[in-house]
């Protein structure tokens, strides 16, 4: 679902700090986690400014390229500076605006989980914690059908994230999950931004293993790219 104006922090901080080269904290909340907050600078990295997963996914993306979750737009400038044909997506129309303003030639405001892209892809990007689209363990299998079903023959979904199990651990390495309760990468979010209050959203931080089992669910491959230096990692994933 396209967001509105009046609950989009994350997009109204990325127009202003496009805007004006500024912007205050855009707060983040979960009933998780202490409260955290995004630098809105981040979002606006150059390449040499991106940690090594996400240069990683740059260098092996190829042929025409969706960018999902695209944000302020950073990989797909990158992508873009490189002669590739990139096609930004966003369901924040303010997160879209500020993409044109900055120069991408193919932005769209769509939510790829119910509207329709006719166009196949050869690399489909999804990076900031991919598998957080999903939201929850059991919307991983049908967004990697509907990802997948956009991509060309020989295409491939380049996707990170990160496995919370570290969250849990005991200084003698012992866990401390209840096996029994939900699964332990799904999070609950409400972003904040000036007086904008977002909605409550899940997100999703899948572990390799449960991302590699989705993925075969739907007939397709999952390898294990690179590692991360926090539980990160980047994942390839292919017809």
């Amino acid at each position: 679902m396209k967001l509105s104006a009046l609950h989009d922090p994350m997009g109204s901080a990325i127009l202003e700090y496009q805007n004006t080269g500024k912007a205050a904290k855009l707060r983040v909340l979960s009933s998780m986690f202490e409260e955290d907050e995004i630098p809105a600078e981040h979002l606006f990295r150059t390449e040499e400014e991106m940690p090594e997963i996400e240069k990683k996914a740059l260098e092996l993306a190829k042929g025409r390229i969706l960018d999902i979750g695209a944000g302020a737009g950073c990989h797909s400038i990158a992508l873009q500076n490189k002669g590739f044909e990139v096609t930004a997506v966003d369901i924040s129309p303010l997160s879209c605006q500020a993409m044109k303003a900055r120069g991408i030639k193919d932005v769209r405001c769509l939510d790829i989980s119910e509207d329709e892209i006719e166009e196949k892809f050869d690399t489909i990007l999804m990076l900031m914690n991919g598998t957080g689209i999903a939201g929850t363990v059991e919307g991983l299998e049908p967004m990697l059908k509907k990802v997948s079903s956009l991509l060309s023959d020989d295409g491939i979904i380049l996707i990170d994230s990160s496995d919370l199990q570290y969250l849990y651990e005991n200084e003698d390495g012992s866990i401390d999950i209840d096996l029994a309760g939900a699964y332990y990468g799904e999070v609950d979010y409400k972003m904040v931004y000036r007086n904008i209050k977002g909605k409550p959203f899940n997100w999703l931080y899948a572990d390799f293993s449960l991302l590699q089992t989705e993925a075969e669910k739907v007939g397709l491959k999952c390898e294990l790219v690179l590692e991360g230096e926090h539980y990160d990692y980047l994942a390839k994933i292919s017809k």
